[in-house]
């Protein structure tokens, strides 16, 4: 009758040097890159025009004032929001010049009218911007 011969330790060991050897060996084989400092010819207003923030943010405030990145953008009682379809516009051309996607949150306080913010929606609509989302402002 075979007896149980148990774990055998020897075997396990000599599994763990054989991996052990197989990461030495990969770990030269690593190839670092580095980054090439490289300038683009052209002036520093090119440069400051197609520089993109991460995300935009479009404040829609209770009294019916819009901001961008909490820069005031024309009147509250302004319906067509001609300033912000401007400002969209340049945005979405740098954007589009630079090959980025153009990231836009619509931020409205709670007690914001619905009006105001469809307003916002539609300026976004003729300047042919879609990728949209939304937030409600944190009371402060």
């Amino acid at each position: 009758m075979p007896s149980d011969a148990g774990f055998q330790i020897a075997p396990m060991i000599d599994v763990v040097f054989v991996i052990m050897l197989f990461f030495m060996v990969m770990a030269g084989a690593v190839k670092v890159e580095h980054e090439l400092k490289t300038t683009l010819p052209g002036n520093a207003e090119t440069a400051k025009e197609t520089e993109m923030p991460d995300e935009i943010t479009i404040g829609v405030a209770e009294n019916g004032a819009i901001t961008i990145n909490e820069d005031p953008v024309g009147q509250p009682n302004d319906k067509t929001l001609e300033g912000l379809y401007n400002e969209m516009m340049k945005m979405a051309t740098a954007a589009k010049q630079s090959k980025t996607k153009l990231l836009i949150t619509v931020q409205a306080e709670e007690a914001a009218k619905y009006e105001r913010v469809i307003n916002v929606l539609d300026v976004l609509a003729r300047a042919d911007i879609t990728n949209v989302t939304f937030a409600v402002a944190e009371p402060e």
